[in-house]
């Protein structure tokens, strides 16, 4: 039997917001058998976790294993998951937010607009989880539930309505958004690779938009929230291969 090859990549750190941002690019084993006991090809691949510390290796026929830094484990599909030890790289975005400061009426509705885009994410990523079995959409979808905890945390601290209350997955107030919702929807179940697509355009919606909210924002807890958010966007992109 041949034995595991190793390659060991570049682990880096940034600070974004306040909060540690851990991207990571670590040890990968590829098998030369598959884990069936016959032949399978080589792989040596590696992914970036998302913000709440997640992360997929993404094997070619094999089972992966250390797919990621900290516990992992391989599936019948080729897709390793692991999972960084002590919550994540991100953990809660809305967690130990500075004093509240003011907002233009223009920032509120700036702000009430990013609830329905993070709510956004996660109803088009667990509509994609569904159609294509890809673990990614699920896990990021997970992270995209706290995002909107924590532009809910900002709502209510600032007295505005939240549009997403009480609608279910798929259902926005904003008819703009349901369009989009279902376009995006459709376009993601033609294929996988459409499927990625989607989920890099959305990211990338998702960064242009919070940097716009963001203009002028003089509020601490506010640009410290979009920061973190911003910064979990671009992990995201990078997972959907962006």
């Amino acid at each position: 039997m041949n034995r595991p090859t190793t390659r060991t990549a570049l682990v880096t750190a940034a600070v974004a917001g306040g909060a540690g941002v851990l991207l990571l690019a670590t040890p990968v084993v590829a098998s030369t058998t598959g884990w069936g006991g016959g032949p399978g090809p080589r792989t040596t691949t590696t992914c970036p976790m998302t913000d709440d510390g997640t992360g997929a290796g993404y094997g070619m026929g094999d089972r992966m294993r250390n797919g990621m830094r900290g516990r992992a484990g391989g599936s019948a599909d080729g897709y390793g998951q692991g999972m960084r030890n002590g919550g994540g790289m991100m953990g809660d975005p809305g967690a130990n937010l500075p004093a509240s400061g003011t907002l233009t009426d223009a920032q509120k509705t700036a702000l009430a607009g990013m609830a329905e885009e993070e709510k956004l994410a996660h109803d088009v990523y667990v509509a994609l989880a569904g159609s294509t079995g890809d673990r990614r959409f699920t896990m990021i979808a997970a992270s995209e539930t706290r995002h909107l905890a924590a532009v809910r945390t900002l709502l209510d601290r600032y007295d505005i309505t939240d549009p997403t209350v009480g609608k279910a997955d798929g259902t926005f107030t904003t008819p703009a958004v349901q369009s989009l919702y279902d376009s995006l929807v459709a376009e993601g179940k033609g294929s996988p690779a459409a499927a990625l697509a989607v989920g890099r355009k959305i990211e990338k919606l998702d960064i242009a938009d919070l940097a716009k909210a963001g203009a002028d924002v003089k509020a601490a807890d506010v640009t410290t929230v979009y920061s973190r958010l911003s910064a979990a966007s671009q992990h995201h992109l990078a997972a959907f291969g962006g």
